[in-house]
């Protein structure tokens, strides 16, 4: 049964930025885009490379959804769902995450 893991507090993220959380064993990216309590988590790691480094990235909306693009080769990854734009083989993990009473939460 999955659950809700605080991993920090909304505080911690500066809106239009991430930041990237251990859970477990994965590497997290969560981004703030705009200066409110909606948050996204997907994983850290840009597939192309093998790097920890999407919370990095910098955060677009194109065609009225948010992205955010690999700081190596800005290949674009969908906030909702890590869809890559580029290739869609490619796309990554996203986790359920929320915030509650002022702290982030990922479902694990």
């Amino acid at each position: 049964m999955s659950q809700w893991t605080t991993v920090c507090q909304l505080d911690d993220i500066l809106p239009a930025t991430g930041v990237c959380a251990l859970l477990g064993n994965e590497q997290i990216a969560i981004f703030r885009p705009r200066n409110d309590e909606q948050v996204f988590a997907i994983s850290n790691i840009d597939p192309f490379f093998k790097a920890s480094v999407l919370s990095r990235g910098i955060i677009a909306e194109h065609q009225n959804e948010l992205w955010v693009a690999s700081p190596l080769k800005k290949q674009r990854f969908r906030l909702r769902d890590g869809l890559c734009m580029e290739d869609e083989s490619h796309s990554v993990a996203h986790f359920a995450a929320r915030v509650q009473d002022g702290r982030v939460q990922i479902k694990a």
